[in-house]
């Protein structure tokens, strides 16, 4: 028995424990597991039923993406990221964010500063990116993520208008 075939095998058991009657194609591409009959509807997965479809409906922003902030320097508070405090500036020109300057960081421990050389630039380029402190937080390092980000949202929230 193939991969293809024990992976259909496999969704036939799951589908007929659940009540749902099923029927397999005779031949099983790799990108079509299987075709379902539910009731009277029959689908098959095929490489043009899974393409992205463009919305017949207009694009729309919004309105959480749309940031407006006084021009000017605000400065978050100093937040504690365990191992050290963060602690950042935002500039804003023209209404938007352009620069992060990182006021305090944890930087005593070797750890530390191997951390913050790469998470710091990550998340200066995202946030400015996204205009907005809602961001992803670095893997492996957390904490410092949600210590700049606790910092940078309380500077926007200074700049906001």
């Amino acid at each position: 028995m193939n991969s293809s075939s024990s992976i259909a095998a496999l969704v036939i058991s799951a589908a007929t424990a659940f009540g749902s009657p099923v029927a397999v194609s005779a031949e099983v591409a790799p990108w079509s597991l299987l075709s379902t009959r539910i009731g009277e509807n029959s689908q098959a997965v095929t490489p043009e039923a899974t393409a992205p479809i463009a919305p017949d409906y207009p694009s729309i922003e919004l309105a959480g993406n749309a940031h407006h902030y006084r021009d000017g320097t605000y400065t978050g508070p100093a937040v504690d990221a365990y191992y050290g405090l963060v602690q950042v500036q935002i500039n804003i020109q023209g209404e938007r964010l352009v620069s992060v300057d990182v006021l305090k960081y944890p930087s005593d421990r070797r750890t530390s500063r191997s951390i913050n050389e790469r998470a710091l630039p990550m998340l200066e380029s995202e946030v400015i990116t996204a205009q907005s402190a809602r961001v992803d937080t670095v893997s492996g390092a957390t904490l410092t993520s949600s210590a700049y980000l606790r910092s940078i949202n309380a500077a926007f929230r200074q700049a906001g208008t």
